[in-house]
């Protein structure tokens, strides 16, 4: 669905600006990146405000997304599929609620996974050359390590989610 809007908008774009000098593939792709945030986002802030959880939504969705950027992860194969996952996870990880030291202990593990794993499966993703990724490794544990202060259990939540992506893309 997210892949045929993003064609049709393409098309579309082409058609109004032949001369502009990205292909349609190209805005296809763009777009349809575009699209996924967009829905992801939009969908789990509107079921936040059913469940009454936003604030917890939204530091899900800034969370994962800020240590996804350095750590990498788990790519499923479509956007609807991302977009009807990613909503599900933020949603249920906003209705949790952990001690301080269930908390503490998950932002412990996944330090650890992202000092183990890493970045993973950014290659495609990222222009970054592959020297600078013992630099992501340390700035994704850093991330991680930041809700040692902060003991957030929403925060810990997301991070262990992107940890768990970190390890189906070993599979």
């Amino acid at each position: 669905m997210i892949e045929a809007i993003a064609s049709s908008i393409a098309v579309g774009i082409k058609k109004v600006v032949p001369e502009h000098p990205s292909s349609v593939a190209v805005l296809q792709y763009s777009l349809a990146l575009i699209l996924n945030g967009a829905f992801i986002i939009g969908l789990s802030l509107l079921l936040s405000i059913i469940t009454g959880k936003t604030a917890e939504v939204a530091i899900i969705l800034i969370s994962f997304a800020l240590l996804r950027q350095v750590s990498g992860g788990l790519h499923l194969k479509s956007g609807m599929s991302c977009v009807l996952v990613s909503t599900g996870v933020a949603t249920v990880l906003s209705l949790v609620n952990l001690g301080q030291t269930i908390t503490l202990t998950i932002t412990a593990i996944s330090m650890l996974l992202m000092l183990l794993l890493a970045p993973s499966n950014i290659e495609k993703q990222s222009r970054i050359p592959k020297r600078y990724y013992p630099i992501l490794k340390a700035v994704s544990v850093v991330i991680v390590a930041v809700n040692l202060l902060i003991q957030s259990d929403v925060i810990a939540l997301a991070f262990i989610a992107q940890g768990i992506t970190l390890i189906l893309t070993r599979r």
